[in-house]
């Protein structure tokens, strides 16, 4: 990476560590609340730990980091020689994440650029990549901003869950509230807009809803070169036969990635997520 431009980003990206080391990307772990115990993601609970304590009812919170850990993140990543940094985040309709970078960049000892990506998931871990390889390439911090902003801007999201519950527990949902009168007679795909999730489709089975999923994600992809992730949470099978099945049907396929979501996400999605993110290059 450029010994002039560091990228950070948070934990919510759910970049694989293979890619985090190769690029240099800084992340900053969000945090999630199980019973009485505040555990960092990625280090301190698993997805799997996530998944049992929701199918058993447990009480699970998130929240952001701290503008203190961003700030010495920010002090860090300057005396490791950066004159700049990117920080790119998960939609601030989703968290104060995006807030809480904001004010640790204000006393940062470098400039600092923080950007609301309006994504998730690997959708944000595709932004933070171009502003990576773009970095890499002697680019300036503008420069580096603008291939996030562009990259994000043609990334699209979708996924289904096999109930509304947990985003309606968590206010999430947003205009899929029309949904809640009539919940358990459908099973929702949803997308991301604008940093906000909202319903796609309104399909009767789950088995319905993921063939749906498969003939979106397709038809978005077309037969540009595009990236794509698949995640889940508690659900490899669904997952690895999207993919598979995606493999075969993307012309333009150059990276597929395959992935369990992190505590933060699936605490507010649940057990049988299954989201695909296409993300054109």
């Amino acid at each position: 990476m450029s010994r002039h431009v560091a990228i950070v980003t948070d934990s919510t990206a759910y970049l694989p560590q293979r890619m985090v080391e190769r690029h240099g990307i800084t992340s900053v772990p969000l945090t999630v609340v199980l019973g009485n115990r505040a555990l960092e993601e990625g280090t301190e609970i698993s997805a799997r730990s996530l998944a049992e304590a929701l199918q058993k009812r447990r009480p699970v919170t998130t929240s952001r980091p701290s503008p203190a850990v961003f700030a010495e993140t920010y002090r860090k990543v300057a005396q490791a020689g950066a004159k700049g940094i990117v920080s790119l985040h998960l939609s601030a309709e989703f968290s104060g994440t995006y807030d809480a970078a904001v004010l640790a960049a204000r006393e940062a000892p470098v400039p600092v650029r923080v950007v609301d990506t309006g994504m998730v998931a690997m959708a944000l871990g595709f932004c933070a990549l171009a502003a990576a390889e773009t970095a890499e390439a002697d680019g300036t911090v503008d420069d580096a901003v603008t291939a996030a902003e562009k990259r994000a801007a043609s990334t699209a999201t979708y996924f289904y869950v096999d109930t509304l519950d947990y985003l309606r527990r968590g206010g999430r949902i947003g205009a899929a509230q029309a949904l809640l009168g009539s919940a358990l007679a459908v099973k929702p795909l949803l997308q991301l807009d604008a940093g906000r999730i909202e319903l796609l489709e309104k399909v009767r089975t789950a088995s319905r809803a993921i063939a749906r999923l498969e003939e979106i994600v397709a038809e978005r992809a077309g037969a540009a070169e595009v990236d794509i992730a698949v995640h889940h949470l508690a659900a490899p099978e669904r997952a690895a036969v999207l993919a598979d099945r995606l493999r075969d049907r993307v012309p333009g396929l150059a990276d597929l990635h395959v992935s369990e979501v992190g505590a933060v996400i699936g605490a507010h999605t649940g057990p049988g997520l299954l989201g695909a993110v296409v993300s054109p290059r």
